[in-house]
């Protein structure tokens, strides 16, 4: 199991292959890679903010959660912060397991877990300005059904 928090990009790919690479006890991988989008047209960049140590330990946590809740054999996440670009990946899930169902669930908690209650703080950055991102209802009303 495995969380990095950091600034620096990711391959996405390179991630991926290197998660499963030599596994043959596993009979699933799912991964979804979440990336800054620019629904209104005018983002300079996402800027995420956190606290070292403390957000490793909260994510590590929702790990341990879906660890204790799945049949899973290995977890990655990955979650960049500092200025990130329209486009750029902010984040990536990975989860395996003997099947499929176990690593589909445990992928969609994770995510649903990481958008609403890891430790970031998100300020849009435009040409007109800058202003924090406030939670969503829909975020909170997805952890309901876990």
């Amino acid at each position: 199991m495995q969380v990095r928090v950091q600034s620096d990009a990711f391959d996405t790919g390179a991630e991926l292959a290197g998660f499963a690479q030599g596994r043959h006890d596993i009979g699933a991988v799912v991964s979804f890679t979440g990336v800054v989008r620019d629904t209104a047209g005018d983002l300079d960049h996402m800027l995420m903010e956190h606290y070292p140590g403390m957000t490793e330990r909260a994510i590590g946590g929702i790990v341990d959660q879906a660890v204790a809740r799945w049949a899973l054999v290995d977890v990655l996440v990955i979650h960049r912060y500092g200025a990130l670009a329209p486009g750029a990946p902010i984040m990536m899930v990975a989860t395996a397991a003997g099947h499929r169902a176990e690593a589909f669930a445990a992928a969609d908690f994770l995510m649903d877990y990481l958008k609403s209650r890891a430790p970031f703080w998100k300020k849009e950055v435009t040409r007109e300005g800058a202003a924090w991102v406030a939670a969503k209802d829909a975020d909170e009303q997805a952890l309901k059904r876990w």
